[in-house]
């Protein structure tokens, strides 16, 4: 169980111990642990090859939760949405082991991994790279010297581009509408027109929702993907009125609703699920419930 408000999910195809083993020898302060397992019984046909193996696979990414599912392949994460990790000189020691911690993060990445942009000095920060790793997963790298010890490392980044190119405004607009003690804090558009993004397009947004810090960009470059279920969003909900309100908020896409998991507007995967929700799976029979649920009811687990 975890009090993080929101955990990003993402899609491992039959391999998420690998991945989060890879993860807590890459990155600074980090553990992992198989957190689920699958039933022995009472799985569909298609799921059968996972009894008892892993289900979830927790992350603790410098005190920061990332969940990996364990699954088939259907899907696959995308740079649609990336982890932003900010190297403050704070909590690093100094600028120059903020640098050097950030190199061995992105040499351990870079292992099987793809460079989407070089690591280097760039208008918005002296030392930056963004890189796809070699599970599917990107991860953009940033020192910042401005930033106190405190401040969260891990911030999700989502780029609107695809069927959601130029939404990024509206997306980040409406998130802070529906969640509660959600607010904007910063907002900076390209100027001029930059590929497909126009002139109001967002080059970077960022806002928060609680504690959470989190990015919105359009792209500004033509592509072929947006968002999947590769990488969702779990939003850990306090009761089931939390739940019906962010469900009716939310969901756009009926042919995605399934298990408690959502489409929204733009493209976006949420998982609406109850705060305590690894303490209802543990219910007999709670997994079967589930799988023929759309939206999770707390009472019918």
């Amino acid at each position: 169980m975890t009090d993080q408000y929101i955990v990003p999910n993402i899609w491992c195809q039959r391999n998420a111990e690998e991945v989060g083993r890879f993860y807590a020898d890459v990155f600074p302060d980090t553990t992992t642990e198989v957190e689920s397992r699958y039933p022995q019984t009472g799985l569909l046909d298609f799921q059968a090859p996972f009894a008892g193996e892993p289900l979830t696979v927790a992350v603790n990414l410098a005190g920061y939760r990332l969940t990996l599912i364990n699954a088939g392949e259907e899907f696959f994460p995308n740079p649609s949405i990336s982890m932003f990790l900010m190297f403050g000189d704070a909590r690093f020691g100094g600028p120059k082991l903020a640098r050097a911690a950030l190199d061995r993060v992105w040499n351990g990445l870079l292992q099987g991994g793809t460079v989407l942009m070089p690591l280097d000095e760039y208008p918005f920060s002296p030392y930056y790279g963004w890189v796809q790793d070699r599970y599917g997963m990107s991860w953009q790298l940033s020192v910042n010297d401005e930033i106190d010890a405190e401040a969260e490392f891990v911030m999700p980044s989502l780029m609107f581009g695809g069927a959601a190119q130029n939404r990024a405004a509206e997306a980040r607009d409406r998130y802070i509408e529906v969640f509660d003690d959600a607010a904007l804090i910063g907002s900076f558009p390209y100027g001029e027109p930059t590929g497909p993004a126009t002139a109001e397009a967002l080059m970077y947004s960022d806002f928060r929702i609680r504690d959470q810090l989190f990015a919105v960009m359009d792209s500004g470059v033509e592509q072929d993907f947006s968002f999947t279920c590769g990488v969702s969003l779990e939003v850990h909900c306090a009761d089931q009125v939390e739940i019906d309100r962010l469900w009716e908020a939310l969901s756009a896409v009926p042919e995605a609703e399934q298990c408690g998991w959502l489409a929204d507007e733009f493209g976006v995967s949420w998982q609406i699920v109850p705060a305590n929700m690894g303490e209802l799976m543990e219910r007999p029979n709670a997994f079967e419930h589930m799988l023929g649920m759309h939206k999770i009811v707390i009472d019918d687990l």
